[in-house]
Order: C-alpha cells, then structure tokens, then sequence
C-alpha cells in the first residue's frame, strides 16, 4: 500500500488532524482582511482569535491571531482550540437528522414518544410538544438557565425538574430561545441510539469527518498545550478566566474545537450532506436544517446578529436571515470568556468559522459581514466600526438605567432584622436549595457551584449578591418578611426572577428518658 493510500485512509477514520492546503495559510484571502481583523480584535479587546473560510468544498484560508493569553506570548494559530458554545447545536439537530434518515426518529412525532417521562408545565404542551419543537425555539418557556449553569444536576435531573418551569409565552405562539429543550433532543439521541449524545457526536461526525481534535467536555481539553484561554473584561481590564464545565448541558454548547476542524463541518453543510463522497446525512435533512421553523421579531439582540437582515428565522439548530440577496445560514455560540460563528452563504458555496477568546463579543459577526461583503464582491463596510458605534451607544443607554436605578436607592437605611435573622434554607421545586450563611458580619448567599458570594446591603432587607466568578454582574437578593416580621422568602434575579421560600428549622429532638440532654 502507498503512503499515498495510507494516509488518505488515516484521514477518513479520524486517526491524523485534517490536512490543510499550504496556500490556505500563506495568502489572505481578500485584499485588506488581515488587517481589518487585526484591527477588529483591538476595536472589541479580543486576545486572539482562529478564522477558517471556505469556498467551492475547499478550505481556503485559515489562520490564527493574537494570543492564546494576555500577558503571555503564545499565540493562537489555526488548530487552536476554542468552546464553541451554542455553535454546538447544529450538532444535536444534525445528529437528530441522522435518526430521522435512518426511520429511528420523525420530526413530528411528540418528544414523550421517545422519552417517557418528559413533561412540561403545561399538560397540553407535553403531549403535543414535538421532536421539531425542541430544536426551533418554540415551547413557550423562557431559559431557566438557573437550572443547568453551574448547578450540580446531571442531564436527567434537568429533565425531571423541567416540569416545573411555568411558560412565559403560549406554546409555539413565538421563538423563544430554549437551551433545556437542545438537552431533550440529545437524550432523545442518546436513547434512541443506545450511547451517549457525547459518543454519538463523537462516531457520527467527528470521526468521519476527520475532526479528530474536537470533543465534547471540557474534560478532554487536560493536558493540551494548543488552547485558548477564556477572557471576560473585570473592572475594565481584560483578564483570564476559568473554563465554564457545562457536560450537564451538552447537547446545547459544550463541543471544543479549532477553526480547522469547524471547517470540515462548513464543506459538509455547503456540500449538502456530502464529505469526501460519502453521504454522511442526507440532502433532504440539510434542507429542513436551513428551512425556516419559527419566525423571529427583527429587533434588540436579533438586530445584532445581522444588522442588515430583513427577515429572520430559525431553523433546525440554525439562525436564518438575508444579507444583500442572498440566504444566511449561521449560529454563534457564547460560554465564559469565549465567543464563536459559523456562518453559511448557501447559494456561494461560501462560509466561515470564527472562535474568539473573549466573553459575549460582536467581533465575530463584525468578520463574518466583511467577508461577505468580499465574497458578493461589493465594497466592504467598516462593520467593526458601525456595530462598536452601536454598542457603545447601548452600553452609554445601559449605565443611563443603572444610574436611575441607583437614584432610587434609599441611603441610610439597614435590614429590618438582625443578620442572623436571614441565615437558612431556601428552596424551590425546580431549582433546588440555597444556603444563607452569616460570617465575619455578613451575609453569604450559595446556590449551586457558581452562584456564590457575599451580600453586599443595598437598602431595607434587599442585598447585592457579589458573585465569585467574574463573568456575571451583581445581581439583587431581596428577603421578604410575613406579618408575624419573620423572613418568608428571597427573591433572586438570577438570569431571571426566582423566588426560593424559607424551609422552617427542624426542632431539636427531645431528650429520652434515661438519656442526656444532647440531641441525636
């Protein structure tokens, strides 16, 4: 056999990293890009970044920027490795396809059909939610990330406590972004297939499509030198954070990846469903993946995605929306410290992975419209400039609000109670418990493994919650008092208001006769 043959048989079962044109790395792509993306990352204070273009079912450019670190100098190339965040579920729905191919799954069948003990809020919405439903938004039921972010419950737990999440919207009356209903659609995977969502991302695409570097967890990421570290901006200054584990919430945005390998999953979309000849999932499937499924308001947020949109959609694990007459494909993905893009123009055999190292940034987008304004060869706009003159105008909006929000705090005032009187156990039936502990003089708030930290008064008996990781603002802890002046609840905006009410003090044992007076 020729080391031609071999490696050509390497590359199809995943056993070497993907080759990579040597012009891919040496050329840019269009005249002036490098710069405007060197420019870009100072313009939005992203350390480094790893962009891969493809075109025609061929990886044309692929290059690293910037630093894996700051303060530190080695620098991202084309192979490093990013958290790909919500860019993860495209995955889950392309895995889902692959079932409905083979006559396993049907996209209209309801989601309890493959997992029995599924159930929602609404008696009506579990029997009728279906397997289409969970991948396009549409279950009326806002995110409830307390849930999975940094709680201690498995994939199951999350499941089981779904059914006390109270809808916000009428089922399927508006799209609603839903990260617990991405979690349904990989158990379903996973029970449908007999493996775990994880192995099944793991034998279905990234073996065939040689994506040998990319996982599932961040527990494969030990012992890598090529990675990036996350980055959030802490007192206004770019700094270092931890890698967020989310393995409870897989199927909606743990896969870790580089631009290389993210590019063999673009040929495999801009290929409809093709890789090195094979079919690895069906024309058909790929269709209804970018078929609009549930309309989505152009407005706030969905305006930053694309701000020259018209319309907008979702599809099947995909954003879908216009730019200068053609059909957009795309979805980002954001966790602690790390932004990604992958964006698709269909009809131009065209698209573009970006995976950045800075926390909930625009400069992916801001790349991914210069290029395609040079592939539809119209002048490119300064995107980077227009959508910073944005923000910053959002952001002066932003502290406007907090400052009237400030205004209304009254000063010189204390807790209605002494400190000790909202130490306890909180709970909720969805969420769990949380601990309100006094020491050194005041009050600590800990719920799950991330929402932890000190209780900073603000005024009366409300409190600012200090969180001990950087990435998440201070939110407002207010203890509500019953009639008889003792604390009854304490309300939480936390990614949304929760209310976890007090769990009464168990009484001490009564000493038995013939015993001593100490408790057991």
């Amino acid at each position: 056999m020729t080391l031609a043959r071999r490696l050509a048989l390497a590359l199809a079962a995943g056993c070497v990293a993907t080759a990579l044109p040597a012009q891919a790395t040496q050329r840019e792509p269009f005249p002036g890009f490098d710069q405007y993306v060197r420019t870009a990352l100072t313009t939005w204070k992203v350390p480094g970044a790893s962009i891969a273009i493809i075109r025609n079912d061929s990886i044309i450019y692929a290059k690293g920027y910037g630093v894996r670190e700051v303060g530190k100098p080695a620098a991202v190339d084309e192979r490093t490795i990013f958290a790909i965040g919500s860019s993860s579920k495209a995955f889950t729905a392309a895995t889902v396809a692959m079932l409905v191919d083979s006559g396993k799954v049907s996209l209209d069948a309801p989601a309890a059909a493959y997992l029995p003990n599924f159930q929602l809020f609404d008696p009506y919405a579990t029997k009728e939610i279906t397997v289409r439903d969970l991948l396009s938004h549409r279950s009326g039921l806002a995110r409830g990330e307390l849930l999975w972010y940094g709680s201690e419950y498995d994939r199951e737990e999350i499941l089981r406590r779904v059914r006390w999440l109270q809808p916000s919207w009428s089922f399927r009356s508006q799209f609603g972004y839903q990260n617990i209903m991405y979690l349904a659609a990989g158990q379903i995977v996973a029970r449908t297939a007999n493996v775990t969502w994880d192995d099944f991302i793991r034998q279905r695409i990234f073996q065939p499509l040689g994506m040998r570097e990319s996982s599932t967890s961040v527990k494969a990421l030990s012992g890598l030198t090529n990675l990036a570290t996350p980055h959030a901006t802490v007192n206004d200054t770019v700094r270092a954070v931890a890698w967020r584990q989310i393995d409870n919430m897989a199927p909606a945005g743990s896969i870790n990846s580089n631009a290389v390998d993210m590019a063999q999953w673009v040929r495999l979309h801009l290929n409809d469903g093709k890789y090195e000849g094979k079919q690895v999932l069906s024309k058909r499937l790929i269709d209804e993946m970018r078929t609009a499924q549930t309309v989505i308001r152009v407005e706030g947020g969905s305006r930053n995605m694309n701000p020259a949109a018209h319309l907008m959609a979702y599809g099947l694990g995909w954003f879908l929306s216009d730019y200068e007459g053609r059909y957009v494909v795309q979805h980002g993905g954001n966790i602690d410290g790390m932004t990604a893009l992958v964006g698709m123009l269909p009809e131009e055999k065209f698209g573009i992975v970006i995976l950045s190292n800075m926390n909930g940034s625009t400069f992916p987008t801001t790349v991914m419209l210069r290029a395609f304004d040079h592939q539809l060869k119209r002048t490119p706009k300064d995107w980077s400039g227009q959508m910073r003159a944005r923000a910053d105008s959002q952001q002066t909006q932003a502290r406007a609000a907090q400052a009237r929000q400030e205004a209304q705090r009254v000063p010189n005032t204390k807790p209605t109670l002494p400190l000790s009187a909202y130490v306890g156990t909180y709970a909720d039936s969805m969420y769990g418990t949380v601990k309100v502990t006094e020491e050194n003089g005041k009050l600590h708030f800990a719920f799950g493994a991330t929402w932890r930290g000190p209780l900073e008064h603000y005024h009366f008996d409300t409190f600012r919650l200090r969180l001990d990781t950087p990435v998440l603002p201070t939110a407002p802890v207010h203890f509500r008092l019953n009639p008889e002046g003792k604390v009854e609840d304490v309300q939480v905006n936390l990614a949304g208001m929760v209310t976890f009410k007090r769990v009464p003090d168990r009484p001490a044992r009564a000493a038995t006769a013939g015993q001593g007076s100490e408790s057991r």
